[in-house]
């Protein structure tokens, strides 16, 4: 008799007022405003905040005419920080632009006159390069309804009520910093259990006439178990038990967060935005990077691939990687792997992928409509995808989230499988 493997996987997350998500969500707020404007700019926004500080950096190349400081400030406002005493709000933090344009050495790579067209085209899409060099990856599991890895999905969902019962009032002692941790209990490589809950999460020094720091203490875990984690998993099958730890503000107490508390820096929580760690990562980063960038275009393609694969059931895990050099259109290479859980051979599922899905950057940017979403939605799109998550985004209409080919590449298996037995 075999013995089954068990194991714990653990992922992360954090709010919309964590500093790093803080500095993400004003670059794509930024890179918002600039393609409703202008569909064309070459935007590589980079943000940096601190305490009372907002450095706004990087390289554009924009015919739009925007405030940065009201773009920021307009977010910073949005996500929660209105009050001075936190050491950091909308209307009294300072705001620096330090911007350049984008350098024409990469430019020259990627710039077409498409003006000049009446239409996009496949020579289009063979005329205009990858922005740059790099390799994305792309995964999608059947384990959760949203075909992503539980522990990534539930820290997420757990992160998004955290922020909600703030904004409603329901518990308004909570401040906009927070994280969420979970361990999910694995046998056999699949989901079995909740080991472990973790919630960090900024808050005032009393709530009402509670004081003492551990009755505080004692309050939140109570309140954040009720408000937040119960909710969270009434429609998950795999829920926590007796067994399940539940972690709340380990340190003791979290008053002093934000900014104030630490720096934040764009592109530092990718982990967080993709698989949490479940999944191989190429190291790019996604916000404030305009579409020509397939750092961020070619990972949602790659995830597009994936989730396609398993939606269609002709795998239970499927992982894509994708790799660019500057200036050429076509990938350099395409990986694809299943982990043994592939109904058909992997190489029979790449050749597929080859021949039906539109893989160069200008093509990517045609079939999500990456340029003109932002306008067509309202003057914004990448903001809302700047926390919790780029990907597994049940919540918002994405096109890489959507399996509209999962159909066809069921029929494209059964197809091949008649053909090998005639």
């Amino acid at each position: 008799m075999s013995l089954s493997h068990r194991y714990l996987f653990t992922s992360e997350s954090v709010t919309e007022g964590h500093p790093d998500k803080i500095c993400d969500q004003i670059a794509d707020t930024i890179l918002d405003t600039l393609l409703t404007q202008d569909p064309t700019s070459r935007v590589a926004a980079e943000v940096v905040v601190n305490t009372g500080l907002v450095l706004i950096t990087g390289e554009i190349t924009t015919k739009a005419n925007i405030n940065y400081a009201n773009l920021a400030r307009k977010k910073i406002a949005e996500i929660g920080y209105i009050n001075a005493d936190n050491g950091f709000s909308a209307n009294s933090t300072s705001v620096i632009v330090a911007l350049d344009e984008q350098s024409p050495d990469i430019a020259q790579g990627v710039n077409v006159a498409h003006e000049t067209r009446e239409q996009d085209s496949d020579e289009l899409f063979d005329s205009i390069g990858a922005g740059d060099q790099g390799i994305m990856f792309g995964f999608a599991c059947n384990e959760t309804t949203e075909l992503m890895p539980l522990p990534i999905c539930v820290a997420h969902r757990i992160a998004r009520r955290l922020a909600a019962v703030r904004k409603t009032g329901e518990l308004s002692y909570l401040r906009p910093d927070g994280k969420t941790q979970v361990t999910v209990v694995y046998e056999d490589g699949r989901p079995v259990g909740i080991d472990t809950i973790l919630i960090s999460t900024q808050h005032t020094a009393t709530i009402g006439e509670i004081t003492d720091e551990a009755a505080v203490q004692a309050k939140i875990k109570q309140d954040l178990w009720a408000a937040v984690v119960e909710p969270v998993f009434s429609d998950i099958d795999i829920k926590p038990d007796q067994d399940t730890r539940f972690l709340v503000n380990p340190t003791g107490k979290f008053v002093i967060g934000g900014p104030q508390g630490d720096s934040g820096l764009t592109g530092r929580k990718i982990i967080i935005d993709t698989y949490g760690g479940y999944s191989r990562h190429g190291g790019g980063a996604f916000s404030g990077k305009d579409p020509t960038k397939v750092d961020r275009s070619a990972a949602y393609a790659a995830r597009y691939v994936a989730k396609n694969i398993v939606a269609a059931g002709l795998a239970d895990k499927c992982e894509v990687q994708l790799s660019y050099a500057i200036g050429v259109a076509r990938p350099v290479s395409i990986f694809l792997d299943t982990f043994g859980t592939g109904k058909v051979d992997d190489e029979i599922l790449l050749e597929l992928v080859k021949q039906n899905f539109e893989l160069r950057p200008a093509g990517i940017i045609h079939a999500f409509n990456l340029r003109k979403l932002p306008s067509e939605r309202g003057g914004r799109f990448y903001q809302d995808i700047a926390a919790y998550g780029h990907l597994g985004r049940n919540d918002l209409d994405l096109p890489w989230e959507q399996t509209d080919k999962a159909e066809f590449l069921q029929q494209a298996v059964s197809q091949l499988r008649s053909t090998a037995i005639a």
